[in-house]
């Protein structure tokens, strides 16, 4: 099957120096992109620029992105191809930086653009604007692909990180979404509806019930 895994962080510039990122490190889809394609699917890995993984990176295709814009248009740039499973694994960021304002000692607001911020300045406010979420798109640049989407949870339990799994699938059309992170503890929750959750305690595990998941 024609596969696409999204793996590692997207970033979105501060200015020409400077950027905003998070900790993925793009392991768990570059292991998942492997694993589909040692057992004979046709895989292509989009992989974020600050990815740290050192693993081998075995895919069809390996492509390298940038920023939350780069990505969605990577994807969308796929909608005609016979794509039959997309695993948003990417930690994709939220905001993006508006505008960038120096507040002087009194107080008052003066707003900066420049190539590079001057680190000459005392106090640097900077806004943080919501990014559109790709994870809602993908329904319909893939109408009869199943989608898969990742709710990496740090606050909270189990129970909550599977509930907001399950709002995912809801709100986003997915077909099943992977619950992880430190509020669901060890493991992963394949969570494919309302109530129906299975644990995976390893990425073995999980990639095995997602090669199923996706079997015609």
């Amino acid at each position: 099957m024609p596969c696409i895994v999204t793996a590692g962080p997207t970033f979105e510039p501060l200015d020409s120096v400077r950027r905003l990122t998070n900790f993925s490190t793009g392991r768990l889809g570059c292991e998942l992109a492997g694993f589909l394609e040692s057992h004979g699917h046709e895989t292509t890995l989009l992989i974020g620029q600050q990815a740290t993984y050192g693993g081998e990176r075995r895919a069809r295709r390996v492509e390298i992105f940038t920023t939350t814009s780069d990505l969605r248009e990577r994807l969308q740039a796929r909608a005609s191809q016979p794509v039959q499973a997309v695993f948003h694994v990417a930690a994709v960021s939220d905001f993006a930086f508006g505008k960038i304002w120096h507040r002087s000692p009194g107080g008052e607001l003066t707003e900066m653009k420049a190539g590079k911020l001057s680190t000459r300045h005392d106090t640097l406010l900077a806004e943080l604007v919501p990014k559109p979420k790709i994870i809602r798109e993908l329904r319909g640049w893939f109408p009869g692909a199943r989608l898969v989407g990742w709710k990496y949870e740090v606050d909270g339990d189990r129970a909550s990180a599977l509930r907001l799994a399950e709002t995912q699938i809801a709100d986003c059309r997915t077909d099943a979404s992977v619950a992880n992170g430190p509020a669901y503890g060890p493991g992963f929750g394949l969570v494919s509806g309302a109530g129906q959750h299975t644990h995976l305690p390893d990425g073995p595990a999980l990639f095995a019930a997602l090669e199923k998941l996706i079997a015609p």
